[in-house]
């Protein structure tokens, strides 16, 4: 929880903006809501001890914006052509309508801004964009959503590129921002099912994202070769961290594999068997790239330094010394000695 009040304030505003674009009755509120979102996770963003983070805001905020103008040109067009306020009209509408929400949570192809963005970003916000900032879009891309041509690419494209893009990335960051948008492609397909099924998925994958970024945070890594590196006294929050990893990649027995599972008995219910071939492929290839992050610490190495040589100090309670001091220390005894000797 965070300690500053402006902090505080923000974030309440932030869900609330949230809530309110999911909980409106006509496009111009849920478009509201959309923007108060967006004006109080602008600020939130900021932090002075981060060189990345301006860039970060003001790309996320560019995009943002473009989208929610987008939104609102599209649906006061739509009020002005067809009949007021009724969805069934055209087929192109809930492609219109569609587009920016798509743009705004981050599914490919309309997600190049956001592995940028993720990367700026301190390690809260990173999990806040991952996943408060997906639900509002999201839901109201449900009131639209059907299985079309348009629905199918984006859904197929959003579980490639998450799968592919995330294999060469070293950064932990990006590595999650990939894996976020493979899980988006996998939400898409769970709104089409229906929505309780959505809903089930995003509250597991948030719990997840929240675990993994809280473990992260601790064990203070922010790229895959640090991962090895993490104290060997604390096992238990490495366990943690690899479990949870593995899970969002979506292996079987952890939780992670539930929602998929559903998600893909519903596809074949809906014969849906050869889209879900490749969403389970594209699933596996996220699942390497967690493992390969994981293998090494579970298996093969855990590297620690042999030079961390614990002595304890009687004067304050430092336990390392480093093998330099140690050094010093035998130097500057000899040099006693000698001058003893003189």
């Amino acid at each position: 929880m965070p300690s500053n009040s402006t902090k505080i304030l923000l974030l309440t505003t932030l869900t609330g903006g949230m809530l309110m674009s999911v909980s409106s009755n006509s496009w111009l509120g849920a478009w509201m809501g959309l923007e108060i979102n967006l004006m109080s996770f602008i600020p939130l963003m900021s932090n002075v001890k981060n060189m990345y983070n301006t860039e970060a805001s003001l790309k996320y905020f560019i995009v943002q914006v473009l989208a929610s103008a987008t939104l609102l040109f599209m649906v006061v067009m739509k009020t002005l052509t067809e009949e007021l306020f009724t969805l069934e009209s055209s087929t192109y509408t809930s492609m219109i309508i569609c587009t920016p929400l798509l743009l705004k949570s981050g599914a490919a192809p309309l997600h190049w801004w956001f592995p940028g963005v993720m990367e700026g970003l301190s390690w809260e916000n990173c999990a806040l964009l991952m996943t408060i900032q997906k639900a509002a879009p999201l839901m109201l891309m449900s009131y639209l959503i059907e299985i079309n041509a348009f629905t199918l690419s984006i859904i197929l494209l959003s579980t490639m590129v998450g799968s592919i893009g995330g294999l060469n990335q070293t950064s932990m960051r990006k590595i999650l921002t990939y894996s976020s948008i493979n899980h988006t492609g996998w939400m898409l397909i769970a709104l089409t099912t229906s929505e309780t099924l959505w809903m089930m998925y995003f509250i597991i994958y948030s719990t997840l994202v929240l675990t993994v970024v809280s473990a992260i945070k601790l064990s203070g890594t922010s790229f895959i070769n640090q991962t090895m590196l993490t104290n060997k006294e604390a096992t238990l929050m490495k366990f943690m961290m690899f479990t949870s990893l593995l899970s969002l990649g979506g292996l079987p027995p952890f939780l992670g594999f539930l929602p998929k599972w559903i998600v893909i008995q519903a596809m074949i219910t809906n014969s849906m068997a050869p889209l879900a071939t490749i969403v389970v492929v594209t699933s596996l290839i996220t699942l390497y790239y967690y493992l390969k992050i994981s293998y090494s610490s579970f298996m093969i190495l855990s590297v620690e330094p042999k030079w961390k040589l614990k002595i304890p100090q009687k004067r304050n309670n430092k336990e390392h010394y480093s093998s330099s001091s140690i050094l010093n220390l035998l130097n500057s005894n000899s040099n006693l000695h000698s001058h003893h000797q003189h």
